[in-house]
């Protein structure tokens, strides 16, 4: 099983950008957490940062037929990315929305997510914890489907 984790602009700064907001935990630090979890779980993370909504799209685009699920942190794509939604939305597999803050109760502004409306959940507001939550989500998924259809 293979799970995307995708993460966002600016979010190469965790750990130094709004610590009292993020926390000082680096992206670094949250990869390493996230494959030593997938590494529990039996399961293959692959990983991208960027800047650049392009480069998430073609990340997703690249892996539409080999990935079962992924993990997205939109940050500053999360009230914008149009394009992003539906690179989503055209994906086979379950895509679980992941924020380390909780937006609903920030800034007015950020509480819309157009993102949401494409994928299967989101966890928000627990720091790091909200990726590892999201991977165990989107495994825990996998297994039950594909019990399901072993049944």
């Amino acid at each position: 099983m293979k799970i995307l984790v995708l993460h966002g602009p600016n979010l190469n700064l965790f750990g130094r950008r709004e610590p009292h907001i993020y926390g000082r935990t680096t992206l670094a630090e949250i990869n390493a957490r996230l494959q030593a979890l997938a590494g529990e779980l039996g399961v293959a993370l692959e990983t991208l940062q960027s800047n650049h909504e392009g480069a998430l799209i073609d990340f997703l685009h690249a892996h539409i037929d080999d990935a079962q699920g992924a993990l997205v942190n939109p940050a500053g794509l999360t009230q914008h990315g149009v394009p992003l939604h539906d690179a989503i939305k055209a994906m086979p597999f379950p895509t679980i929305e992941v924020h380390m803050s909780n937006i609903a109760a920030r800034e007015t502004w950020r509480a819309h997510s157009i993102i949401s409306p494409a994928v299967k959940g989101t966890i928000q507001g627990l720091g790091p914890q909200s990726y590892l939550a999201a991977l165990r989500a989107l495994v825990e998924m996998h297994r039950q489907t594909e019990a399901q259809a072993a049944a």
